[in-house]
This record gives structure tokens, C-alpha cells and sequence, in this order.
């Protein structure tokens, strides 16, 4: 079978090669000269204005700003005035006869 389908092909292809092949002379080229050239004509009419742009949409809304830095320190406060003297007390009553007791040694 294999050596079947190669003397096919090969029958084949020699046919296909045996073959002459004719091709018919190309049409001969014509070139076209243009004739004088004549007046120009008039101008056109202005066009027309385009239609205006659909408006653009919102921009986002941006982002929050960042916390600001600490103040400073405040100044230290004056000292202050010196307060005014005290009353004197009264004087004390006379002292009255007083026993000391010293406990035993052991």
C-alpha cells in the first residue's frame, strides 16, 4: 500500500511536468495624457462652526492636609510679692508643777 500511493505521486507529478505551459503576451500599456488644464473655479462656501464639547465631569476631591506641628512653650510666670507678716499669738499660762516618771532599768 505505502509503495502504492509513492508510484501515484510519482506518476503524477511527471504528468503535471510534462505539460507546456503557454501564457498569452501582456496587453500593451496605454498612457493617458491630460489635455490643457482650463480656468480655476470659483471658491466654496465657508463651512459650517462645529458643535461645542460636552463638558468635562468633576475632579475628585482632594485629600485631607496633614496635622500641624506642636506650639511652643509658654514663658515661665513672674514670681510672686511676699505675703504680709502674721498676728503674734497670745502668751502662754504660767506652768504648775510637773512630775516626770522614769520607768525602771531591768
Amino acid at each position: 500500500m505505502k509503495h502504492t500511493l509513492l508510484l501515484a505521486a510519482l506518476i503524477t507529478s511527471l504528468g503535471l511536468c510534462a505539460c507546456e505551459k503557454t501564457a498569452p503576451a501582456p496587453a500593451p500599456v496605454t498612457v493617458v495624457v491630460p489635455g490643457p488644464a482650463g480656468a480655476p473655479g470659483a471658491t466654496g462656501a465657508t463651512g459650517n462652526d462645529g458643535a461645542n464639547g460636552a463638558t468635562g465631569n468633576t475632579g475628585n476631591t482632594g485629600n485631607t492636609g496633614a496635622t500641624g506641628n506642636d506650639g511652643a512653650t509658654g514663658n515661665t510666670g513672674a514670681t510672686g510679692a511676699t505675703g504680709d507678716t502674721g498676728n503674734t499669738g497670745k502668751s502662754g499660762k504660767p506652768g504648775g508643777n510637773t512630775i516626770v516618771v522614769v520607768p525602771a532599768e531591768k
